[in-house]
């Protein structure tokens, strides 16, 4: 006789394991997001800037989050889905260990990072399971500037400025009225209080900005990101907003 199994209801698989058995589920929008990464080139190589709000919406749960990534002599800049840079970061930390393991002298460049990005990106679209990002890749590579920007949709461009989220509403008209077409003779301390300037209105008009900054700047020297600073803000612009206080 063929053996009779039974299932009684402690042996009944659990809820999530049930779900395993049905349809793969993709992410189908992101939780935790970061909002703007403005970058441009400046004299000396790019310069990179973004918030260190990881937003719940509309609330500001993690304020200390780092969006910045150094690869090499390249710094990679994310807005959009913390878990989904997290796992892009997962991804480039490989890729390092195994050039590094090759021990072949040779150092993947800026150039060569940014086509990795896309191609992962352009993949996961593929797959119809994209990374909810938007990445801001920049960096010095035989004496060349270097910067361009890969979304969810593996859409690639280069351009002497970039940004991501409200910054490519916002910042980027005020960048281009102001850095565009002069890289060459923007200095440092020039390139320093555009990006203030342009993270301190994102902060006034994006409600998911935050007033702690990280600035990052890329040079033939290397890659170096600032700690965390404030911005100064004046908050008596918003007595001249129509319905402000009523």
């Amino acid at each position: 006789m063929d053996p009779i199994t039974l299932e009684v209801p402690h042996m009944l698989r659990a809820p999530a394991a049930a779900a395993n058995q049905g349809a793969n589920a993709h992410t189908s929008q992101p939780i935790i997001t970061g909002t703007s990464v403005l970058a441009f080139k400046y004299k000396d190589g790019i310069m990179m800037a973004a918030d260190t709000l990881g937003a719940f919406g509309s609330m500001a749960r993690f304020r200390d989050e780092n969006r910045f990534m150094q690869v090499g002599d390249t710094l990679v800049g994310a807005g959009g889905d913390m878990s989904d840079f997290q796992y892009m970061k997962h991804m480039l930390e490989d890729m390092q260990t195994r050039e590094y393991d090759m021990d072949d002298g040779q150092r993947m460049g800026t150039r060569s990072v940014y086509k990795y990005v896309s191609n992962v990106m352009y993949g996961r679209r593929n797959r119809f399971d994209p990374l909810w990002n938007a990445y801001v890749v920049g960096g010095v590579e035989g004496g060349e500037r270097f910067l361009g920007y890969v979304n969810l949709y593996g859409t690639t461009y280069e351009a002497d400025c970039v940004a991501t989220g409200f910054g490519a509403h916002l910042a980027i008209p005020m960048l281009r009225k102001r850095v565009e077409g002069r890289a060459d003779e923007v200095t440092e301390e020039e390139a320093v209080a555009v990006l203030d300037d342009c993270m301190r209105t994102l902060l006034y008009r994006d409600c998911q900005a935050f007033n702690r900054v990280r600035r990052a700047k890329v040079t033939a020297r290397g890659v170096e990101v600032s700690e965390p600073y404030a911005l100064q803000t004046d908050w008596s612009i918003a007595d001249y907003v129509v319905g402000y206080g009523a």
